[in-house]
């Protein structure tokens, strides 16, 4: 069965234009079966669709030798037909595929392609592609994709209202299950705490090892033992010289691993919000996980949140998984930080976020200054009960 994905609504908006539709995001989030959910959508309205798989050999084989080899797994016609192509990055040279296919044959085949992670994107893309194709980045679910996983749909008729008993409860364990287990498909859709862990594991240790061998990386174990430390250090400032000595790695070493963490969309690096350079911070950034299940998994650690000692980072991450959905990208997303320590978690815009787990240690003391500096920015303080009605709109009773 294929459940809806929010992503779906913006992608149908340019199905239709010229431009070709390319699919990142980490491995296991479902690209698959978004590209499953469009052929069909499109083969509705009676469009020619075909689908292939690069990781069958024979077809990246065909394809490898010339972009116009289309030909020979689709008949060439005049009207439009519609090709979607997974795991596009195994292809030698997919840029030069796309660019040739869409300045030649553009009124012919439309290409929808996924792609691991924007990190072969990034290193085969050598053409930009600019004006040629969108790009859509698939994270793990979001919350109400999580609810429908669920086939608990009747749960979404109680946002803006006032909830009964019966549905503050089923919401609470979903809430929690969502923060503990992450978001993926594959894990979202497993029937009891067993199998959700055993989901998890798996994209945790063969997945990641994938991205890390098609990244030509050897020393594994320490690669593995950088996500640790990033888990550990989730909202913190990320020092390159410190990984540096724990690891006994060279900086340069690092900043590469960082580089293919990042690409492979197993965390994301935040920079800083400035205007004063003499006061505040310029370059270090702060790190979060793009799933709080994967990071539980890095920590060893699934515990409920209650008897946890990182409520404080396990809010801040949930609350940068959510931010995201709004803003679409994290460069977006910003930190502020004085070399005093003086700090705001979050700046979006014209909007600031400091947060916190217990509403009752939500003070305003180490974000004044940024009051007086940005006046035009509105600060809010945010503790954990909070992020499930911000960004959802379930409207809790609070413990």
């Amino acid at each position: 069965m294929l459940y809806n994905r929010e992503i779906l609504e913006k992608i149908k908006k340019v199905l239709k234009n010229d431009e070709y539709i390319i699919l990142s995001g980490a491995r296991q989030t479902g690209k698959t079966s978004i590209l499953i959910m469009l052929k069909d959508f499109l083969m509705a309205e009676g469009k020619d669709c075909y689908y292939f798989n690069l990781e069958n050999q024979s077809y990246l084989n065909v394809l490898n030798k010339h972009p116009y080899n289309i030909f020979e797994l689709i008949p060439e016609k005049s009207i439009k037909q519609y090709v979607f192509i997974d795991e596009i990055q195994y292809l030698d040279d997919p840029s030069n595929f796309l660019k040739l296919l869409y300045d030649e044959k553009r009124s012919q085949i439309k290409i929808i392609a996924s792609g691991s992670s924007s990190f072969y994107i990034d290193k085969k893309f050598r053409d930009s592609l600019a004006g040629r194709k969108y790009l859509f980045e698939i994270f793990a679910l979001n919350f109400d994709e999580f609810i429908l996983f669920k086939n608990e749909e009747n749960i979404l008729k109680q946002k803006g209202q006032k909830i009964s008993a019966y549905y503050q409860d089923k919401i609470r364990a979903l809430w929690h299950e969502y923060i503990e287990y992450g978001a993926y498909p594959k894990v979202a859709l497993s029937e009891n705490p067993e199998l959700r862990l055993m989901n998890l594991e798996e994209i945790g240790s063969s997945y990641i090892k994938k991205d890390i061998n098609d990244a030509g990386i050897r020393n594994q174990e320490k690669y593995f033992a950088l996500l640790k430390i990033l888990a550990e250090q989730t909202g913190s400032l990320v020092n390159l010289q410190e990984l540096s000595g724990t690891l006994g790695l060279a900086r340069k070493t690092i900043d590469e691993y960082l580089y293919v963490i990042r690409k492979s969309y197993q965390t994301a690096f935040i920079k800083p919000f400035f205007k004063n350079f003499r006061k505040e911070l310029v370059k270090m950034p702060k790190c979060y996980f793009y799933d709080l299940g994967l990071r539980n998994y890095f920590l060893g650690n699934y515990e409920t949140l209650e008897k946890r000692t990182d409520k404080g980072e396990v809010a801040e991450n949930l609350f940068f998984k959510e931010l995201l959905r709004l803003a679409g990208n994290p460069d977006k997303i910003k930190f502020w930080r004085t070399q005093d320590g003086r700090e705001v978690d979050f700046v979006l815009g014209k909007k600031a976020w400091e947060i916190k787990y217990n509403s009752k240690k939500t003070r305003l003391k180490k974000s004044e200054t940024f009051t007086t500096e940005y006046p035009d920015i509105e600060l809010s303080m945010v503790s954990f009960d909070m992020i499930l009605e911000i960004f959802y709109g379930y409207k809790m009773n609070r413990s």
